[in-house]
């Protein structure tokens, strides 16, 4: 019997999972609430209901007979949506409120790591803004400055001087800019090496580590900038040998599976692990308790097999096969409105994009008025090309791109490497 798929979000992440539901034989219908209008065309069915209103997707999915849900952002998970939709007899993929807070909180996954032995950078929390700038002066810069709670990505400040680090400090513990309860920060030392995404799904069974991906923060070229969700990414990193993945594997993900299930939070879901390959060896930046963005939207182009059977494999805590392209490199570019991550403009009209069989689109932020489609946010969509190199890939997403009349929006111009030339 083919599916009728729910999947929670409305970005670029969640347009690319729905995608590849799409590929699959065994589905019907993938519904995306609260979706965006960019996603229809790829005949994706978009539900208005945002992802706060529990009972009203609850509902949704009862009267059009879905099979199963999965939630994208972090927001419904750290607001306990995979509990809910359990509660209602529902399956839900994605891990409960209290293993979500691997995410939620970074005190929490401090805390986690620092039990466990797993490695990461040295740190401390403060909820003072005295004592959290006493600590900062008392320690050699750069150093870094995570708000401890969901922040869209956005809530990590790298600071290279003492008066980058107070402005950020009284921007997350005075203002409390990212509006939690209790305003606190997790202050780390500044580790250096190349950095990577390694996600893997998780259920009872086991651990199935992905591809590896390598996300781009920072707002410009060459890294500078302000922290964003992400501006672009690209898959597999070259710099990563089976060595390394399986030292990560052993040292960092299976000692953080483990401890969550022996502390009483047990994870199931897609646990994103962000690194960083220092002269010690690999170390923990940070947890997601979910698929990251814009990672997700290469890495869905490297799975060969059939992301319907994988996620129901995982969720009947089967052990599922799971099958990624060996060749070749895919490689991702966010297109978002100039002024993101700070303050931007709106409702900017986008090109008519001509059919291109090398290149995908995946829409993030955008609305339709008029038959056109419009930015509603700061990342408005993602390109893609996968190709035999990451040079060939990098080639053609930029041809594209710079083919595009994009004068009224930004996107870096080094996803992958070398600087390309501005428009």
């Amino acid at each position: 019997m083919k599916r009728n798929i729910l999947v929670i979000g409305s970005g670029g992440r969640e347009h690319a999972i729905c995608k590849k539901f799409l590929d699959s034989s065994k589905v019907n219908q993938v519904f995306c609430a609260k979706g965006n209008d960019g996603m229809k065309i790829d005949g994706i069915q978009v539900v208005d209901i945002l992802e706060n209103k529990h009972e009203e997707l609850i509902n949704f999915a009862k009267e059009r007979k879905i099979d199963w849900v999965l939630i994208g952002p972090e927001n419904p998970l750290m607001n306990g949506l995979v509990d809910d939709f359990e509660d209602s007899g529902i399956k839900a993929f994605g891990p409960k409120k209290s293993a979500a807070l691997i995410e939620g909180s970074k005190e929490f996954a401090k805390e986690l790591m620092t039990k466990f032995n797993i490695p990461t950078a040295e740190y401390k929390s403060f909820s003072d803004f005295n004592l959290a700038y006493e600590y900062v002066k008392n320690n050699s810069l750069p150093i870094v400055i995570k708000a401890d709670g969901l922040a869209a990505g956005k809530g990590v400040v790298i600071a290279e001087t003492y008066k980058e680090a107070k402005h950020a400090l009284k921007e997350m513990l005075v203002k409390n800019t990212f509006n939690n309860e209790s305003p606190k920060v997790v202050i780390e030392e500044f580790l250096v090496g190349e950095e990577l995404s390694l996600l893997s799904f998780v259920n009872e069974t086991g651990i199935y580590p992905m591809a590896t991906a390598k996300d781009y923060k920072a707002i410009f070229d060459n890294n500078k900038g302000p922290n964003t969700g992400g501006m672009g990414a690209y898959s597999p990193v070259e710099y990563v040998t089976e060595e390394i993945e399986e030292r990560v594997l052993e040292t960092i993900i299976k000692p953080t599976i483990n401890g969550m299930k022996s502390i009483g939070t047990p994870f199931t879901g897609v646990l994103y692990t962000g690194l960083i390959l220092t002269t010690n060896g690999p170390k923990v930046i940070e947890y997601n308790a979910r698929f990251g963005d814009p990672e997700t939207q290469v890495l869905l182009e490297r799975l060969d097999s059939d992301l319907i059977e994988v996620i129901e494999s995982l969720l009947n805590n089967k052990e599922p096969v799971i099958k990624w392209k060996e060749a070749g490199v895919t490689l991702g570019v966010v297109v978002s409105a100039k002024g993101y991550p700070n303050d931007y403009e709106t409702d900017i009209s986008l090109p008519n994009f001509k059919k291109n069989n090398t290149i995908k689109i995946f829409y993030s932020g955008v609305k339709e008025k008029n038959q056109r489609l419009f930015s509603d946010s700061g990342r408005v969509f993602l390109v893609t090309c996968s190709d035999v190199s990451q040079e060939k890939a990098q080639e053609k997403v930029y041809t594209w791109l710079n083919e595009q009349n994009l004068s009224s929006f930004y996107y870096r111009h080094d996803i992958g490497g070398t600087i390309k030339k501005t428009n």
